[in-house]
């Protein structure tokens, strides 16, 4: 299916506008007209996207408050020049990582998704980068989603699957497996790799 982004801009600029309508206002009436605003948004995606109705609204638009971006942590962990991969159920590979939680910090969330994927204690050692994330990860989402990539030292520990992770690998930057590019691309690997060799690196950001 093509996406029209013209289209999806006007849908994620639309919802962004209704939650923060219904966060803020009081008046029954503003409330009725927020929500057919929410709803044309959802419509407008499935116009855009395979995905049920019913299941659009529930990713897109049932968070409350004023709208701002997800965080997404990545964990980038080095062993003879070469990088952890974890691989998911889809069979696909990426950085250990994930959403973070509400009462974690960027470390925090970081050594924990680590721990959860890989079995590895880690320490956290350098911000290599802050990404939007629908500058550089297909497909585009309809929500904001900040990703941060974190250098990180393993400790000890060891692997042991879990409901998240099949099998874990060190890759070198020329034998990558196949990405999921919804969360890690070869790109981003990439920088990774170049933050490692950089003694003095400086974080990039979007």
């Amino acid at each position: 299916m093509e996406i029209n982004e013209r289209l999806l801009d006007w849908a994620v600029e639309l919802q962004a506008l209704s939650q923060a309508g219904l966060t803020y206002t009081n008046d029954p009436f503003d409330k009725e007209r927020f929500e057919r605003i929410r709803t044309i948004a959802v419509e407008m995606l499935a116009m855009q996207s395979p995905l049920p109705q019913p299941e659009l609204r529930r990713l897109f638009a049932e968070e409350t408050g004023y709208p701002t971006p997800k965080l997404d942590t990545r964990a980038a962990i080095f062993n003879d020049q070469k990088i952890l991969l974890v691989q998911e159920n889809n069979l696909k590979w990426s950085l250990p990582g994930g959403w973070v939680d509400f009462d974690q910090s960027i470390r925090d969330n970081t050594l924990k998704e680590v721990k959860e994927e890989t079995g590895f204690d880690a320490e956290a050692v350098k911000i290599i980068a802050l990404q939007d994330r629908n500058r550089h990860n297909p497909p585009r989402y309809a929500y904001g989603v900040c990703k941060i990539f974190v250098e990180c030292k393993v400790l000890g520990g060891q692997f042991t699957e879990n409901s998240e992770t099949l099998q874990i690998g060190w890759f070198s930057l020329d034998e990558l497996p196949e990405l999921a590019e919804e969360k890690t691309t070869a790109q981003q690997i990439e920088l990774c790799f170049s933050a490692y060799r950089e003694a003095n690196w400086q974080v990039q950001f979007d």
